[in-house]
């Protein structure tokens, strides 16, 4: 089976663009990418389209990525558009590097573009309500938010606005994980402030001031035990790749290249809230070494699905970089800041970067492809050699309905 690489990569700045239609956005990101690689729109063969949004915010379904490409000069060829949650971008590249494996063709490009932000704050944010069942809304919502009960905010809980339900949502596993392990909302600052230090290194990430631990406990409450700081924001933005198979390689710089060295993704399933090892995202990386033949240890970098702070304490014990329960204290002693033992979000995560949904999982790959080549600049991880993404989504029973755990390699 042909290997496949990635030979370009495209990112836009993330931030507020009211006035940036996603053709614009689409059309810039993929030009970056094509000058990255040495290649023109004439050398794409297949191309994966990745939105959640357009649909409900302009009325834009059902070929929003034949209208986008076509409008840069892209036509003709298969466009594929992917809506999986959050994951939708990192579906995206694991489709297109299927489609090569599988001998359709020889170069393959991979695109999200997402718009967000909104005038009408109530449509901007009705963008999640269909991310679980919407049958099921009532029970969905008692079955999360049960899993923090019996742990309740020591100052008291107060309205803080309008915000996402999801915020909700992950301050209830918080809470468990808290009960179930020990873990404190210091420690959850922690992740957020490593990163927030991380942001002020990357020129396309939508915040970039450093904070401390105690700059995040005392901002804004969203819903306890998470604050302001620790909450990924609205965002616009594209990222973009360009895959090829080991026998076009040739026809790019081979000294940039990065191999896709696994991708693996997964639904979730009727588990126990005490059943992590059976989380979807700790399964997915299972998958994700045994196909790449490596595993946690010989991770040099990674990027998480830090829709929230607490989620990458969640996410770095999922991909087995430490002990269930221990993603507390990896953070606090150093271990994932830049260098420490696996630096994680060098990009400044989600919570700094943003969180364009159907962007957001290349936006991962553009990072970790940028480290991999040693072109990282400020935020380098020394020695960069492998590089995991987890990229999750949407929720259904008491986990994420989908996760896409990438590993990326040089030869």
């Amino acid at each position: 089976m042909s290997e496949i690489y990635i030979v370009g990569v495209g990112m836009t700045p993330f931030g507020r663009y009211l006035d940036r239609p996603i053709k614009d956005m689409t059309r810039d990101v993929i030009t970056d990418a094509l000058a990255d690689a040495g290649a023109s729109t004439g050398d794409i063969e297949a191309a994966w389209f990745s939105n959640a949004a357009q649909a409900i915010l302009e009325g834009q379904g059902s070929i929003p990525g034949e209208i986008a490409l076509r409008n840069m000069g892209i036509q003709e060829i298969p466009v594929t558009n992917v809506e999986n949650a959050c994951a939708s971008a990192s579906t995206a590249l694991d489709m297109a590097a299927t489609w090569l494996q599988a001998g359709r063709g020889g170069i393959a490009l991979a695109i999200g573009a997402e718009k967000m932000f909104h005038e009408d704050r109530a449509k901007m944010f009705s963008v999640f309500d269909g991310g679980w069942d919407v049958h099921d809304v009532d029970a969905a919502t008692d079955r999360l938010l049960a899993m923090g009960q019996g742990l309740d905010d020591p100052d008291g809980e107060e309205d803080t606005g309008q915000r996402s339900v999801f915020m909700d949502v992950y301050a209830a596993l918080a809470k468990f994980h808290m009960k179930s392990f020990g873990t404190t909302q210091a420690q959850i600052a922690a992740v957020a402030a490593k990163n927030h230090v991380h942001s002020q290194h990357n020129p396309l990430s939508q915040y970039r001031d450093p904070m401390t631990v105690d700059e995040v406990m005392a901002a804004r409450k969203v819903s306890w035990p998470l604050t302001l700081p620790m909450c990924s924001p609205i965002s616009d933005g594209a990222a973009a790749a360009i895959l090829c198979r080991e026998e076009e390689l040739d026809r790019f710089d081979r000294a940039r290249a990065v191999k896709i060295c696994a991708t693996a993704l997964r639904s979730g399933s009727d588990r126990k809230p005490e059943e992590v090892e059976r989380h979807i995202t700790h399964l997915a990386a299972r998958d994700a070494y045994a196909r790449a033949g490596l595993g946690p240890e010989d991770m040099d970098v990674a990027e998480v699905h830090d829709a929230t702070a607490f989620a990458e304490i969640q996410q770095v014990e999922n991909l087995s970089f430490c002990g269930f329960g221990e993603g507390g204290p990896l953070t606090e002693s150093g271990a994932t800041s830049l260098g420490g033992r696996i630096p994680v979000n060098p990009s400044g995560g989600l919570e700094s970067k943003g969180h364009p949904v159907g962007a957001t999982g290349l936006a991962q790959i553009y990072e970790l492809t940028t480290q991999l080549r040693g072109e990282a600049k400020g935020r380098q991880v020394d020695g960069a050699r492998f590089a995991i993404a987890e990229n999750g989504g949407g929720f259904h029973g008491i986990e994420e309905a989908v996760a896409c755990v990438t590993i990326l390699g040089r030869d």
